[in-house]
């Protein structure tokens, strides 16, 4: 997969497959471009521990470099209950449980198209 011609909705797809590689779970692609200008999509989604989050944001930010997508800036990674991975036109939040469940992103963008992934 080259960056070259590359859209948001594709890129995302790329970002829930690396996610699924970590057995990320619950995951969520919220599309947000009609509510709001700050970004095109959000994906969600959580993990059991501490060490499984700092696997999927590292998988995801490894892995997208080796395609020249980068992280405008990251989030959280150094407490790991909620890291924000900021690529301009998709936003990536992956959840411990305890704070997924506090914060329920899903309910403040409850206008928005969600996709819910199946884990398989």
């Amino acid at each position: 997969m080259k960056k070259k011609n590359l859209k948001s909705k594709d890129i995302a797809k790329k970002m829930v497959e690396l996610m699924l590689d970590k057995k990320a779970f619950d995951i969520k692609v919220i599309h947000v471009e009609k509510l709001t200008s700050l970004s095109d999509i959000f994906i969600v989604c959580s993990s059991d521990s501490a060490p499984q989050s700092r696997a999927i944001t590292n998988h995801l930010k490894d892995e997208l470099a080796k395609i020249n997508i980068k992280p405008l800036h990251i989030e959280g990674y150094q407490h790991l209950k909620w890291v924000l991975m900021d690529y301009i036109n998709i936003v990536i939040h992956i959840f411990d449980k305890e704070t997924r469940q506090y914060y329920n992103i899903e309910r403040l963008w409850a206008d928005a198209k969600i996709d819910i992934i199946e884990e398989s």
